[in-house]
């Protein structure tokens, strides 16, 4: 496609980047959820959190998180170049050289595991490395371009990060840290998904199968109601295997079923008013994990703190 050839014209004449423009390849939006998420899953494992291996662990994941960011990036450079949110990345933009986002996404992630397995243990390490190849290879060159599927497998990548934050802290798995992992792996579909409604046209631009160019959007409003009931469902795991209690759970109840009506009301939605409802629930669902996870913290922090409640 032309659109292909126009971003390697573009890579291939870039000016020198700035500061900034290799800043912005670590996502640092993408970046504060993983490593809020992340924190959170390091601060509810079982074990006390040294203040200075804390602090490594939690930079570690964000550098982790960001040199996916800067492969994701290189290797997406030209669909990166022909959608609306992600044209002034530095590559499309003509800000940097494409090789040297692949040589800086490398250093990073080879930096990052590294470091973390020396500060903390390499079980946290072997799932920084595989969230990293996960992320950079299985989601980024193989599925996105290949499946409609592609966030549902995908978004495995985005639910890695408490259970590093774990592991970092316990050198283990446990039934919690893969509750944490599930919620997150159930959250993606139905928030990418509704993303993909309202940016349906610049997908079909790129020629990423998301769910509304080959299914049709109707098919991806039925789904992401499914995926929202079963989100809300299984936000309980974590009082069900004794994480956490009531503090967490009546905060879970109210986000769920917001989280389920807004759904229900993007089901019944049709053109321009189904767009809107579709980016109401994309907005919605980025508070509801982070006060779900803001909830899970003060909770076993109650617990510790004062006793089971």
């Amino acid at each position: 496609m032309a659109y292909i050839d126009d971003s390697q014209n573009i890579s291939t004449h870039a000016r020198e980047a700035r500061v900034e423009d290799y800043l912005a390849l670590l996502k640092p939006r993408v970046m504060s959820l993983v490593v809020f998420t992340a924190l959170v899953g390091m601060v509810v494992a079982p074990v006390g959190v040294h203040p200075f291996v804390g602090l490594i662990a939690i930079f570690c994941i964000a550098v982790g998180a960001g040199a996916s960011g800067a492969l994701n990036m290189w290797y997406e450079a030209d669909i990166d170049a022909v959608m609306s949110r992600t044209a002034n990345r530095p590559i499309p933009g003509g800000r940097m050289v494409r090789d040297d986002a692949l040589v800086f996404g490398i250093v990073l992630a080879a930096f990052s595991v590294g470091l973390l397995g020396l500060a903390t243990n390499w079980v946290a390490a072997g799932l920084l490395a595989f969230t990293i190849f996960f992320y950079a290879v299985i989601y980024t060159v193989w599925l996105k371009r290949a499946t409609p599927q592609n966030i549902v497998i995908g978004g495995a990548a985005g639910a890695f990060p408490p259970m590093v934050g774990w592991a970092a802290m316990t050198g283990q798995i446990s039934l919690d840290a893969m509750a944490l992992f599930l919620i997150i792996f159930l959250w993606t579909p139905p928030h990418f998904w509704a993303l993909a409604l309202y940016k349906k046209s610049d997908y079909a631009a790129a020629g990423i199968p998301m769910m509304p160019n080959v299914a049709g959007e109707r098919s991806t409003q039925n789904q992401i109601v499914v995926y929202s009931v079963l989100l809300t469902l299984v936000a309980f795991t974590p009082v069900l295997t004794g994480l956490v209690g009531w503090f967490y759970a009546v905060p879970a109840t109210i986000l769920g079923l917001g989280f389920s009506v807004l759904a229900v009301r993007l089901r019944m939605a049709e053109g321009a008013e189904m767009r809107r409802r579709a980016r109401t629930l994309f907005v919605y669902s980025l508070y509801y994990l982070f006060i779900l996870f803001l909830a899970l913290l003060a909770d076993v922090g109650i617990i510790r703190w004062f006793g089971a409640v």
